[in-house]
């Protein structure tokens, strides 16, 4: 049984959620992902002034003359959601953040029929929404997001890219969401990029890159329970930072931050390659 507040909750997201899609996807979302998918349609002879690098070398020698494969741009795009849910994500505003995010990308994928699936991970994946289209499948994912009760606390964004690409052969668009406090994920973000359309959106709050000097700071790391204590007096201290990510297909939103911006910049980068 869903709350009355969990319903409100949803239903302030979706008119917040409507209005942005009005705003940062009037054009940018189709026109920078259009053409990103193509499906196989048809063999037919080879006529001249056609690409060689379409031909069929299998068919071509079965008939002794060439052959060339036809594709179609598919007419609808496949978008996942790849949403980390580690405790690191709790500090701040940085959950209902992600909540707002992800909301934005599913009602907007919704509006251009296209199908949306999620993956919520942490230390472990822990839950997989296949992807499907239409108002009710998108408001589930929403109460998902918001109403997900994660079992782990910390972050595997190795774990989580290496199981999407075992489940999804379908080349699809692909965003992921997170702060990225983790590493050794770099090889699986390639892998991924090279089969899929790979977008990653990073939310971080600003407490997180620099703590000011001034004072000696006791702190819970979320995800390990450990308590470091921090000497601070003489100078500010930037935590080490271990992100090493191609900046073309990339998003960096501050939680004091409207994400409107770097959104509709980042979409109308895409639509004019």
């Amino acid at each position: 049984m869903v709350s009355a507040e969990l319903v409100r909750k949803i239903r302030r997201i979706e008119i917040k959620s409507n209005r942005l899609v009005e705003e940062i996807f009037s054009g940018e979302y189709r026109s920078g992902f259009r053409g990103k998918g193509i499906e196989f349609e048809d063999i037919r002879e080879y006529y001249p002034g056609d690409d060689i690098r379409s031909i069929d070398w299998n068919v071509t020698a079965r008939h002794n003359k060439a052959f060339v494969k036809q594709f179609s741009e598919e007419r609808e795009l496949n978008i996942f959601l790849i949403i980390d849910m580690s405790r690191s994500n709790s500090f701040g505003r940085k959950k209902d953040l992600i909540a707002e995010l992800g909301a934005t990308l599913a009602f907007s994928a919704s509006r251009n029929n296209d199908r949306v699936g999620v993956i919520f991970f942490t230390e472990k994946v822990e839950k997989f929404i296949p992807s499907k289209n239409g108002r009710k499948h998108v408001l589930s994912i929403i109460e998902n997001i918001l109403n997900f009760e994660p079992l782990h606390n910390g972050t595997n964004l190795t774990e989580a890219l290496q199981h999407f690409n075992r489940i999804e052969k379908k080349r699809s668009v692909v965003f992921l969401i997170s702060d990225f406090l983790d590493d050794g994920y770099r090889k699986d973000v390639k892998i991924t990029s090279n089969r899929h359309d790979l977008v990653l959106i990073r939310v971080v709050d600003r407490a997180e890159e620099l703590i000011p000097a001034g004072a000696i700071f006791t702190f819970e790391d979320l995800e390990s329970g450990e308590t470091i204590v921090l000497d601070n007096m003489n100078s500010d201290y930037r935590p080490e930072n271990n992100l090493a990510l191609s900046k073309k297909n990339f998003i960096n939103i501050y939680t004091d931050e409207d994400y409107v911006k770097p959104l509709k910049q980042f979409f109308r980068r895409r639509s004019q390659r």
